[in-house]
């Protein structure tokens, strides 16, 4: 007698993310690597920038990483349609998202409207230059918005034994100065343990919808 395999329904991931100098792009690649162990199908996305190229092109590390970083595609709201799992990365402006990450978002009216973001599963993460500089609030400030969707919002937690050298439940930071200090071992895997996270109990989720 052969023994049916039973398998659930493939769940689509988004990381959604802003980077200036690299910092979150390194996090965010993480974040797709993990997701897509995980079984999900992935989508890595940069969202538009706003800055002049002037902006750009006086700061060495901003020119350089704008420059590696061409292939990647822009997000669309097509992108969110089409997910079921959404993760957002963005460095932190005075506590906040950067403005880039935040005009994405402003363009979701219209999916919002429709009912189109409820019953998504997000997380965030973030970096700032500074310790202590925001990295906490911003993440809150982000689950500002999945509030509004009716998203349902998987925060890391202190659900697996790396978050307790991390030592951020809200989600994934990382401290660079101004860029200059990459992402260690320490972050990378509290990433992929995010993400992972997310993956198996938006998996769960959808299975328990199914007939």
């Amino acid at each position: 007698m052969t023994e049916e395999v039973v398998t659930g329904p493939v769940v689509n991931a988004a990381v959604i993310y802003y980077s200036a100098t690299g910092t979150i792009f390194a996090l965010a690649k993480a974040a797709a690597a993990a997701a897509e162990k995980a079984g999900a199908e992935v989508r890595l996305r940069k969202v538009r920038e706003l800055a002049p190229a002037e902006a750009i092109a006086s700061s060495q590390g901003w020119a350089a990483h704008a420059a590696a970083t061409q292939y990647v595609v822009e997000a669309s709201l097509e992108d969110l349609r089409w997910a079921d799992v959404l993760l957002f990365g963005t460095p932190t402006r005075y506590g906040n998202p950067t403005a880039q990450m935040r005009q994405f978002i402003d363009t979701t009216g219209g999916l919002w409207a429709q009912g189109l973001l409820v019953n998504k599963f997000v997380s965030s993460f973030t970096a700032s230059s500074t310790t202590h500089g925001g990295q906490e609030s911003t993440i809150l400030a982000m689950n500002n918005t999945f509030y509004h969707w009716g998203a349902i919002i998987v925060p890391p937690g202190y659900a697996d034994p790396v978050q307790f050298r991390s030592g951020n439940p809200y989600g994934t930071s990382h401290t660079s100065d101004n860029g200059t200090i990459p992402p260690g071992e320490v972050q990378l895997e509290a990433m992929d343990f995010q993400a992972r996270r997310v993956v198996e109990i938006a998996a769960a989720f959808l299975r328990g919808r199914v007939p």
